[in-house]
């Protein structure tokens, strides 16, 4: 029969403990004591004799001094060192340390299979917050290979530890399934646990299954009484969500003002969505909503431009509009060509079309239409009806494409489909010059066509 490890650790505390005398333990602790009051010096002269002698505690301790600089300099390579030492007789703390500071490599080289090798000690002795982290490196593929079991497994072991933060990344981990079954019951424990331990994270979560009846009731009072927690805490996707309910007047009586003030909030601590959000407020009609400020184009703009210049795409297909129409903004295609293909090249359909159709028209530079037809095709992926019309007259005509009436009959027909006028008056001006055989093949394609929103950049 296996051992525990939990005997193991404490076989190997009581032998650290006694292979020192009395004493001795005496000054670790009288050294711990002056270290929480800020007596560095005091808890160094206690602890430095202890150390020399091989003491994993006092070693530790030293480390971390040295790692932070109180009551000595700040050194790493002195705090590895004495990590290093502490670790090698089995010191979690040590190791975990040690660890990390190899995988950010200070103090001594960045080596990730050192960092690896000692936090996984120290996971394995119950250091639940490295546990946490080796979770995030399995979750993410950071320094290791991608695997969401392996995540799983560490988070769970942190999060019976306590920890909340594991505890909220194994309940989204269960929210989508990922690494382990699809169970929104399961998800609802370990996001509420980690909401109760104070998981801001875990609290604006919490929120969003009661707002959208994810393994709950959906209750709106609920969802603000948790987005509002979050939120007094500084998260800013939580207070968003509140600014939302306060607009809609969900779970909380409506309040544009007091909705005006989360999204300012949000925005202001540099949340590209709060700062789209907040821009959006300055424009007339904004999600059909009674905006509580007057309307300010080059206010929207700012927010919009501090959005966007974070990689936002739907705040750089604004401003890309924004430079073209010349609202609230000096007119410039370049400009808005420059914010457009940044849009574009993150998926976003409405900012490929209207690349494409810039290309399409010569608008700011000459016209070029095999580019035109590029962009123009992904945003038709999308399933944008302006886009498929235009890539239809493109094929109808051979502009950047081979002339192709088939092709051309599917993409009118497809943006007939969707309602578009134009499309229809075009796959029947188009169908007048096809074969009957043709044009069951064109139909057959639009049939058998799916969407695939997104798509991949044409400079891919």
């Amino acid at each position: 029969m296996k051992t525990p490890i939990g005997v193991y650790r404490v076989l190997s505390i009581l032998s650290l403990l006694y292979s020192f005398p009395q004493p001795a333990r005496a000054d670790y602790a009288a050294g711990l004591r002056a270290f929480e009051q800020g007596e560095y010096e005091t808890a160094l002269s206690e602890w430095l004799p202890l150390a020399k002698a091989g003491d994993a505690e006092a070693q530790a301790g030293i480390g971390f001094m040295y790692q932070t600089g109180k009551g000595v300099s700040k050194d790493s390579a002195e705090a590895a060192r004495w990590y290093l030492l502490a670790a090698e007789r089995g010191n979690v703390e040590a190791q975990g340390k040690l660890g990390l500071l190899y995988e950010q490599g200070e103090g001594v080289p960045r080596n990730t299979g050192e960092a690896l090798k000692w936090l996984r000690l120290a996971a394995t002795q119950g250091d639940h917050a490295i546990q946490a982290i080796l979770g995030t490196k399995y979750q993410a593929g950071n320094g290791v290979a991608q695997d969401y079991g392996e995540a799983a497994k560490w988070y769970a072991l942190a999060a019976d530890g306590g920890n909340a933060s594991a505890a909220a990344s194994l309940g989204a981990m269960y929210a989508f399934g990922d690494g382990v079954p699809r169970d929104d019951k399961e998800a609802l424990k370990w996001t509420r646990l980690a909401a109760e331990q104070g998981s801001t994270w875990a609290q604006c979560n919490l929120g969003t299954m009661y707002k959208t009846g994810r393994g709950v009731p959906r209750n709106n009072d609920e969802a603000a009484k948790w987005f509002r927690i979050a939120a007094e805490h500084g998260d800013a996707k939580a207070q968003i969500s509140l600014a939302w309910a306060y607009m809609n007047g969900d779970g909380l009586e409506k309040d544009p003002k007091e909705a005006l003030k989360w999204f300012r909030q949000a925005a202001e601590r540099g949340d590209p969505l709060g700062q789209f959000n907040l821009g959006g407020l300055y424009l007339p009609g904004y999600r059909g909503i009674d905006s509580p400020v007057p309307e300010d184009p080059a206010e929207a703009v700012r927010w919009f431009r501090k959005s966007a210049e974070q990689g936002y795409a739907l705040a750089q297909q604004f401003l890309g509009g924004f430079y073209e129409t010349g609202q609230g903004i000096p007119q410039d295609f370049k400009e808005a060509a420059k914010w457009f293909r940044m849009a574009a090249e993150q998926g976003d359909a409405v900012a490929q079309r209207r690349l494409g159709l810039m290309y399409f028209a010569g608008r700011g530079f000459p016209a070029d239409y095999r580019e035109a037809s590029k962009w123009l095709r992904l945003a038709a992926d999308g399933d944008d009806p302006q886009a498929q019309v235009t890539l239809g007259l493109m094929y109808s005509r051979g502009q950047g494409v081979p002339q192709d009436y088939v092709r051309a009959h599917m993409w009118s027909n497809l943006a007939a489909a969707s309602g578009d006028t134009d499309g229809a008056k075009l796959r029947d001006i188009i169908a007048a010059k096809m074969t009957p055989d043709q044009i069951a093949e064109a139909q057959g394609l639009a049939s058998g066509w799916k969407p695939r929103p997104g798509g991949d950049s044409p400079d891919k």
